[in-house]
């Protein structure tokens, strides 16, 4: 069997506890449960594993709050497993920093293929603590940004705790390397307006001055600017930030959807973007986002 790393269960319920454990280990991983959040966020600190599973109902502080206290210290992926079916909780474990969310009953075989296509998608060890502050930097708007745990930048290493043969590949300038042709592309710059965005290092700026994006942020940024003003749908939008394969035509639900719209929202707030009039970002009603002309 292959050594997936360690998984963290926190989950109240003793029989979907126990569940969980059984599904897990035979998925490969080494398993710590625990029935409470205190419990769950301590848990995660001292194995620092590769997958944490969070129920919303907990008995002394919600799932919500110890994914945002997780995603202060931990590059985790974390999947939301829970009894609750209303979409703003799923919106809200997405803005704490879960990477799915899946309702209970659940079919095993469901959990072990989503606990599958999280381990496909890269993740990076420079994390963003999910906290709600305001933006404070000179392109910034009034309001605050989303808590999220978004991941700034790439880094030569990536998240420790998995494996070697499932470490993903990140591709980074060496210094004194010369590219070939097409291959210098990959790290060109993009501008338009006095917004530059660089690939390669990136990085993203506005007359010069450096805009500090999470990695969520600058994906959807760096999508809009590749494309133009080639309208780019929320449900590509979604599937560029899984990492789905092109043309995959995978579901992508109502939440995620409105997930991508929040992220919108905080990334014109980092650029000092005014949705009525705006010089990066335009909202193609009903449809999705585009670059501005």
């Amino acid at each position: 069997m292959v050594n997936r790393g360690i998984a963290v269960v926190v989950e109240d319920e003793d029989d979907i506890r126990e569940s969980l454990r059984d599904i897990l280990r035979q998925s490969g991983f080494t398993v710590h449960t625990t029935s409470s959040g205190t419990e769950g966020v301590e848990a995660v600190r001292r194995h620092n594993p590769v997958l944490v599973t969070m129920d919303l109902s907990l008995p002394d502080f919600d799932g919500i709050e110890a994914s945002r206290r997780i995603r202060t210290f931990s590059h985790a992926y974390l999947i939301m497993v829970t009894g609750r079916l209303d979409e703003a909780d799923a919106l809200m474990g997405f803005g704490a920093g879960a990477d799915d969310y899946l309702t209970k009953p659940f079919r095993p075989r469901e959990l072990r293929a989503r606990i599958a296509a999280m381990l496909r998608r890269p993740r990076w060890s420079i994390m963003e603590p999910a906290v709600m502050e305001p933006v404070s930097m000179q392109h910034h708007a009034t309001e605050p940004a989303m808590p999220e745990a978004a991941l700034l930048q790439p880094v030569l290493q990536p998240a420790g705790a998995l494996p070697a043969d499932m470490q993903p590949e990140v591709r980074l300038p060496a210094v004194g390397h010369s590219f070939g042709p097409g291959e210098a592309d990959e790290f060109r710059d993009l501008e338009h307006r006095g917004l530059t965005v660089n690939e390669g290092m990136r990085t993203a700026t506005i007359g010069g001055e450096k805009v500090d994006l999470t990695r969520t942020q600058f994906n959807l940024l760096l999508v809009l600017m590749e494309n133009g003003r080639r309208v780019q749908s929320k449900e590509e939008l979604v599937r560029r930030l899984r990492n789905d394969p092109y043309g995959s035509g995978s579901y992508v639900s109502t939440a995620e959807e409105r997930v991508v719209e929040v992220h919108m929202g905080n990334l014109r707030n980092r650029l000092g973007d005014d949705p009525k009039a705006p010089k990066w970002v335009e909202t193609v009603r009903g449809v999705g986002y585009r670059q501005a002309p």
